[in-house]
């Protein structure tokens, strides 16, 4: 015998040894169980989001150059701390002219509130001074000639015309007051633009997403940054309308993002659960599904945006009794389900035919095995037939 040939000798002694190891040690870890029965929990899987608790998206107000955008994507901030500066130049040049209208104004009104309490109290019907000759021609129009018309109703009335000129003066005083209240209107409507040129955060949260940067011009109504709220964060999930009718706010579902969907203790009950929240009364009329959205519990490590899956529990399959198994119980590896039934001192292969998730970690067989049956838990790749736990 060559060296060669003892080197492989030697080679598949090891390997061999190896496996063996390998399959005393999974069979330390394999167990056998008894197949259970219980009432079906038939559900769904359907698809959802991971969505801040709650999120605004912030638009421009006014036209104008983007001054300043302090933060990036994921930057917190407390609620009524500036996100958004636009340059307000133009908006400073508008309200100086307005200021000016506003001092105008109010000199007018001081001048009509001035000529209305003079005819009030000097009226220019009886003003003696505007004629020459010591007011004598005056004088006599006043205490004769008037008198004597108004008396015999020959085309003066007394009472009339100083109702006239009080109505003048008034008519003035009004026209000035509605001339300071309408500048005063224009100078709040301008210091509101320029309380809008900042964007201020609403509340405690982050940036979800920048749609301009430093530099950009923007209109009205444009985009600014997506911010919301993320200490709380939920699944968003359009719902068939059939299923709907399985779920009321505030109960508990089974859901998965990225396999793990809370930190779980031991004996947690609500690891791996999310509570609907709310449920949108009214359906899509192109797809017919509803939005629901459930919270997720405060430890869960998810990011916003993430892909979910939410199993919504079937009402049509309540009550019917049907077996479970594990999901370990599987054997790994092969094309069809398939099982390790204990048959006496040893084991034997049995294909199965599963049916739809019963809660996170077991499964339900629809033929292939009984209650009662004994199967093998956790079994290594690669056993078959014949198998035995240690």
């Amino acid at each position: 015998m060559n060296v060669a040939s003892i080197r492989l000798k030697f080679l598949v002694i090891g390997i061999g040894v190896l496996f063996s190891s390998y399959l005393q040690a999974a069979g330390n870890a394999a167990n056998i169980i008894t197949v259970e029965t219980q009432e079906s929990q038939a559900t769904s899987v359907l698809g959802s989001t991971v969505v801040p608790y709650k999120e605004v998206l912030l638009s421009a107000q006014i036209p104008g150059r983007v001054l300043a955008i302090n933060g990036d994507v994921g930057s917190p901030f407390k609620q009524g701390e500036i996100i958004v500066d636009i340059d307000p130049t133009s908006l400073q040049a508008k309200r100086s002219a307005v200021s000016a209208q506003v001092a105008t104004a109010q000199a007018a009104l001081r001048n009509a509130q001035t000529q209305y309490q003079r005819e009030l109290i000097s009226p220019r019907s009886e003003d003696i001074g505007s004629m020459p000759g010591f007011g004598l021609p005056t004088m006599m129009d006043i205490y004769m000639t008037r008198p004597m018309a108004d008396m015999m109703g020959q085309g003066y009335d007394s009472d009339m015309a100083r109702y006239s000129d009080l109505m003048n003066s008034a008519t003035g005083l009004s026209q000035a007051r509605a001339a300071v209240q309408q500048a005063n209107a224009q100078l709040q409507e301008i210091d509101t633009k320029l309380r809008d040129a900042r964007s201020i955060a609403p509340f405690d949260g982050i940036i979800l997403k920048k749609m301009v940067e430093t530099g950009d011009t923007v209109q009205p109504g444009q985009p600014l940054v997506r911010f919301g709220y993320v200490k709380y964060l939920r699944l968003k999930a359009d719902v068939p309308s059939g299923l709907v009718s399985g779920l009321k706010e505030g109960m508990f579902v089974t859901a998965e993002i990225d396999g793990v969907v809370n930190d779980c203790k031991p004996n947690d009950e609500l690891c791996g659960k999310v509570k609907v929240s709310q449920i949108y009364p009214v359906a899509d009329p192109i797809r017919h599904t509803v939005i629901v959205k459930f919270d997720l519990q405060t430890k869960t490590r998810a990011k916003v945006g993430t892909y979910a899956k939410i199993m919504i529990p079937s009402s049509g399959r309540s009550g019917e009794k049907v077996n479970i198994i594990p999901k370990t119980a599987l054997l790994k590896g092969r094309s069809l389900p398939s099982v390790l039934v204990i048959n006496g001192n040893t084991s034997e292969l049995r294909l199965v035919r599963l049916g739809s998730m019963q809660g996170a970690n077991k499964v339900e067989v629809v033929s292939g095995l009984s209650e009662g049956d004994r199967i093998i838990d956790n079994p290594p790749s690669g056993v078959t037939s014949g198998w035995m736990p240690h």
